[in-house]
């Protein structure tokens, strides 16, 4: 199927102070969508958009407001929109002429319950209730519950609310603005108001070039494909049996994204079915699956089912060859149980460093984090103390590699709206853009990289990144950081980080101290995780601590203790 060229101008955001300004993001959305991905349109879809745009300002506001909203049933005298330019009643009234709205639809009991007071329903259905044999003054739910299996047949509401002076009406063609959400973001996880009503107007974004293959999608069956694993997905939220939904699950594709999307939804799959005790289904969704965690959850189901020999076969596969840090971990646990059930030898947990802990014990009497009050006791003037976390090495990171991070390579970026790369965790992330990112690291070894970080920070600030958090990113620390963090240890950190983006990028240590006029240049900083009673460490913080361990870095844990009562 071709792909139609993509144009170079970019589409503005709408001015804030503009009553209408989302009517104006909600339109930059469609239009783009009409432009980039017509050839993945029906006739009758892209009729609609036609339709649709020529309406008349009010009735295009107050649809946009409609699509904004949860559901698709709404009570106009409800609606309150003093920007459309015009009476509610009148754009509905529009709507409903051109078909985007039916003015008089059928209700489900249900739906009147939703969408009405107990006192609105209490004097509407007096005869339903007191038919049912319940008193006047029932509550909200006993009514719902007694009524519900009374009354199943759907009917316009001024025959369930008869006197009751309102108008419903049911918003029609939400398929049509899923199918337009999804092309343009590329996810139905974004809604149209957080997008539309926040993100476009409160957001700078990285102006990245736009390829012909700049699109979330090339074929319409894709497309189908993704929406009828969203409903799948929603279906099981909504309380569906797993086995039921199982049937309409689609089988494997080719294209790896909308794998890693059916990986996803099988493993939730799965660990419903397991709840529901339906094993045989759940084995089969998590071995299908090929999600990050749906091995370790098919071998602890298959050791509680004590096919011990089943577990062991592949798990030992799996240690030859494991997904992710957490999975190493745990499949040494997983292994040395059923190594004592089966007999066999034990495998020799592998050295790991260890790392340097100490005990503070602090009064607390202003009940701050545990984080805060260790960083205030260590802070000392000679020897600075940041509280960090996962910001500063993710920045700093952020900052050299920006270049890499933001490259326009196809398909990492499909409208001009983007926070980040949206392939930033497919396992092919790296190497599509392995020359740029030694570039970017190759700062590091020639000495350049104070320049690049200190001109990226001046030139990018406030634009969004997936790695840098501006406001904990203030300019005195980056001085101190680049000051005092050895180029050698922060291209340990970034190559660390390049490994395994998803899983890397949280775990670091709490907070940094800094000591600008150590004698040892590798000893000008350090790192320290601080747990307070009851913490403890979590894996993904103990595989960073271990690694900095190892190589050099300055790291730490701080336990506290709280003196008296003060914790």
């Amino acid at each position: 199927m071709s792909t139609p060229e993509l144009h170079t101008s970019v589409p503005g955001t709408a001015d804030l102070d503009n009553p209408l300004y989302y009517l104006e993001n909600f339109e930059t959305v469609v239009r783009w969508v009409r432009q980039h991905h017509s050839d993945l349109l029906t006739d009758k879809e892209t009729g609609l958009i036609n339709n649709l745009m020529a309406l008349e300002q009010p009735a295009r506001a107050l649809l946009a407001r409609m699509v904004m909203r949860t559901g698709e049933l709404f009570r106009v005298e409800k609606l309150n929109y003093p920007e459309l330019g015009a009476p509610v009643p009148e754009a509905a009234e529009t709507l409903a002429s051109m078909g985007w709205v039916d003015a008089a639809p059928d209700l489900s009991l249900a739906d009147v319950f939703r969408l009405f007071t107990l006192s609105e329903l209490r004097p509407a259905l007096a005869d339903r209730i007191t038919a049912a044999g319940l008193p006047a003054n029932a509550a909200k739910g006993l009514m719902k519950d007694i009524l519900l299996p009374l009354h199943p047949d759907p009917a316009p509401v001024d025959q369930w609310l008869k006197g009751l002076p309102t108008r419903v009406m049911r918003l029609k063609h939400m398929p049509l603005f899923d199918r337009l959400r999804l092309m343009f973001f590329g996810n139905l996880r974004q809604s149209w108001s957080d997008f539309v009503l926040v993100e476009l107007g409160h957001q700078q974004y990285e102006q990245v070039p736009l390829s012909t293959e700049s699109r979330a999608f090339d074929e319409r069956d894709d497309v189908d494909r993704y929406l009828v694993m969203h409903h799948c997905r929603e279906r099981l939220d909504e309380g569906e049996s797993p086995d039921s939904v199982w049937q309409d699950v689609p089988a494997a594709s080719d294209n790896p994204w909308l794998e890693s999307r059916r990986g996803r939804l099988l493993f939730e799959l799965g660990k419903l079915a397991e709840r529901a005790g339906d094993t045989t289904l759940a084995l089969k969704a998590y071995e299908s699956s090929g999600q990050r965690e749906a091995r370790l959850r098919q071998l602890r189901l298959l050791e509680r089912q004590k096919r011990y020999q089943e577990a062991w076969n592949i798990a030992t596969l799996a240690a030859a060859e494991p997904r992710f840090g957490a999975e190493e971990r745990g499949l040494e646990r997983i292994l040395a149980r059923l190594s004592k059930k089966l007999g066999e030898p034990r495998a020799r947990p592998p050295e790991r460093p260890a790392v340097t802990a100490f005990t503070l014990t602090l009064d607390n009497p202003g009940g701050l984090s545990v984080e805060w009050v260790a960083m205030e006791h260590l802070n000392e003037p000679e020897a600075p103390v940041a509280y960090v976390e996962n910001t500063l090495i993710n920045g700093l990171f952020g900052l050299l590699c920006w270049r890499a991070l933001f490259a326009p390579v196809p398909g990492a970026f499909f409208h001009p709206f983007h926070t980040g790369p949206v392939d930033l965790y497919r396992e092919d992330f790296v190497q599509r853009r392995q020359a740029l990112f030694d570039e970017c690291l190759g700062h590091l070894a020639a000495g350049t990289y104070k320049t690049e970080i200190r001109k990226t920070w001046k030139q990018k600030q406030g634009i969004a990144s997936p790695f840098v958090f501006w406001p904990a990113l203030p300019e005195d620390l980056l001085e101190l950081a680049l000051e005092c963090i050895p180029a050698r240890h922060l291209e340990l950190m970034f190559r660390r980080l390049l490994a395994n983006l998803r899983e890397h990028r949280s775990g670091f240590p709490d907070l940094i101290r800094f000591q600008p006029g150590h004698t040892d240049p590798e000893r000008r900083h350090e790192m320290i995780e601080v747990k307070g009673p009851g913490d403890r460490l979590q894996d993904h913080q103990t595989r960073w601590l271990e690694f900095c361990a190892g190589h050099g870095i300055p790291v730490s844990v701080c336990y506290v203790r709280w003196s008296g009562a003060t914790g």
